[in-house]
């Protein structure tokens, strides 16, 4: 079984879950990032993005992340084209990386943002970063220098944090500051490595 000993780690956008997943791997838990594999796969898809979309959408043999961001956040066909050529090649190269760690016999994450939206992975735990909406929206905001009307298409185009919180197996609470955060992480921690003694 591929992903026996997975554990899914999602959240929202500007929920932390990139520090999380940095936290996390501190206190020795071992994570699969599919936001930098899904990055690789784009970065080596520079024809076919320029094919598909406009040789606009690369720039200096890159493709531009922030202009084609704006693209599939406003238009939903594009989306669903991209995630079609991109979401076969992720899970895969995921996979490859799932068969290493599921020979250690021990519980790993996989940081997977849209976990509960795709129902692509057959992962049967999960731990949901969360941010009440409203910190959420205001975090997205001074980190992406968005408008308000454009950090909550983005925020909205994924399923509501509230209903992350209630499927998700563990919630690590991220709703307050630094310190309190590296205590969730490590409680969490803690479970995960009890549970496998």
């Amino acid at each position: 079984m591929t992903f026996e000993y997975a554990i899914a780690l999602t959240g929202g956008i500007a929920t932390g879950k990139s520090t999380v997943a940095s936290l996390l791997g501190l206190n020795g838990l071992r994570v699969i990032d599919a936001d930098a594999v899904s990055h690789k796969i784009l970065y080596e898809s520079t024809a076919w993005i320029s094919d598909n979309f406009s040789e606009e959408f690369v720039k200096n043999g890159k493709v531009d992340r922030a202009m084609l961001g704006k693209l599939i956040f406003s238009d939903i066909k594009s989306k669903e084209r991209l995630e079609a050529f991109l979401h076969p090649k992720i899970r895969k190269e995921i996979e490859i990386q799932s068969v290493k760690q599921e020979s250690f016999k021990f519980p790993y994450l996989i940081d997977i943002p849209l976990f509960f939206e795709k129902k692509g992975y057959e992962i049967q735990k999960s731990v949901v970063v969360y941010t009440p909406k409203e910190i959420q929206l205001e975090r997205f905001m001074r980190r992406n220098g968005f408008s308000k009307e454009e950090s909550l298409r983005r925020i909205e185009s994924q399923m509501d944090i509230e209903r992350k919180k209630e499927l998700g197996t563990w919630v690590i609470d991220n709703s307050s500051n630094l310190k309190h955060l590296q205590t969730e992480c490590e409680k969490f921690v803690d479970i995960i490595k009890n549970r496998s003694k």
